[in-house]
């Protein structure tokens, strides 16, 4: 069965239509980004030209397109999702638009509005101006529940987004080794990414030595020494827009004593948070487990970041695997377990897999081994 169609549903709009009711606002109004291809399957580009779908609390969607880009919109899994769809001209007003559609399905006056989170604010103020006295509402706030707990096709994507991150990372000793530079094994693995079945490349952080303490290195013309560990993490995302994310730590030649010695305390605080995953903890206590290991082990302070973050059509959204956060995870919630060590000036590790949380416990999307790689 084409992944579209049980991925962009119509019952999935209806879902979204009942909670923005639910949630006292009017409508939702979801411009480019995740959010939108969340509802549609359409992954449209934000530019200065509207592109909208509304949701009324009590009516029908309907994408707004620019006349331009309706074929592009009609060939999306759109259509399958019984949501409708109008265009406009340039040189015409989109937010008039916008507001006479919404006028069809009011009750009364428009008060409360739900934005994409990532709407870009010219666009907001062209709402503002169609539609006086609208108030501000986060449409996240309806949505993100919702897109946290992920249903069996989303699963299944996310899967086959792991399983092709994993044997990019299966192939690491094909280029990474002494003399080249991160920026070059980066490009080897950029490739490696697309070859291995994603159709876009995410991220590819290569950081040896030194580099590797800092969390978010991305690449440099940093020449990679023998006995160096490297912190690998990369990601993409599949044609339906799901994506992949994990980390290795790789070393060529034979790592450092200090390095061995945080390794082992890394490798068991990771264990530990995938194993604390299951129905009825929080978020907060994955957290809890996983920085517990490496605190009693004495590096509790080189581990800088919360242990992780959700992931789905969002490289990172909600829930984040964090102290503070006491989201309950259910079963369908995925997100990654990625605790580090960071020494600075000297290097650092991570181990990061993406994680499902299922009505027993726990499954691991990435399967690698999780012990350091010599190379």
């Amino acid at each position: 069965m084409d992944a579209a169609k049980t991925l962009y549903t119509a019952e999935r709009l209806a879902a979204v239509r009942d909670a923005t009711a639910a949630a006292g606002m009017d409508a939702l109004v979801i411009t480019p980004g995740a959010e939108l291809r969340y509802l549609t399957g359409y992954d449209a580009h934000a530019s200065e030209r509207l592109t909208a779908l509304l949701v009324p609390a009590n009516g029908p969607a309907t994408l707004i397109v620019p006349r331009l880009e309706r074929p592009l919109a009609a060939s999306s899994p759109l259509p399958g999702t019984g949501a409708s769809m109008v265009d406009f001209g340039d040189g015409t007003d989109p937010y008039a638009l916008l507001a006479s559609l919404l006028d069809e399905h009011a009750d009364g006056p428009r008060r409360v509005i739900g934005a994409a989170e990532r709407m870009w604010a010219a666009h907001w103020h062209g709402i503002e101006g169609a539609i006086p006295g609208a108030s501000l509402a986060m449409a996240g706030d309806v949505l993100s529940p919702l897109r946290m707990i992920k249903s069996a096709a989303e699963i299944a994507e996310l899967a086959r987004a792991a399983e092709a991150i994993d044997r990019v990372h299966a192939r690491m000793g094909e280029w990474l080794r002494p003399g080249r530079t991160e920026r070059e094994v980066a490009a080897d693995i950029s490739a490696a990414i697309i070859a291995e079945g994603h159709t876009a490349v995410s991220f590819a952080i290569v950081a040896a030595g030194p580099n590797g303490a800092s969390p978010h290195h991305h690449v440099s013309d940093h020449v990679i020494e023998r006995g160096q560990p490297v912190v690998v993490d990369i990601g993409g995302t599949v044609d339906t827009g799901y994506g992949s994310d994990c980390t290795r730590t790789y070393c060529v030649g034979q790592p450092p004593a200090d390095f061995t010695e945080y390794y082992g305390a890394l490798h068991a605080a990771h264990r530990a948070g995938v194993d604390a995953v299951r129905p009825g903890v929080t978020a907060a206590s994955v957290d809890a487990a996983t920085r517990a290991v490496l605190t009693d082990a004495g590096y509790g302070e080189y581990f800088t970041h919360r242990t992780g973050h959700g992931i789905g059509l969002d490289g990172h959204e909600a829930p984040y695997i964090v102290d503070g956060d006491d989201t309950v995870l259910v079963p369908g919630m995925a997100f990654s377990i990625e605790p580090g060590v960071y020494i600075p000036g000297r290097h650092g590790a991570r181990i990061e897999d993406i994680v499902v949380c299922t009505d027993t416990g726990v499954t691991r999307l990435d399967t690698l081994p999780t012990e350091v790689t010599i190379l």
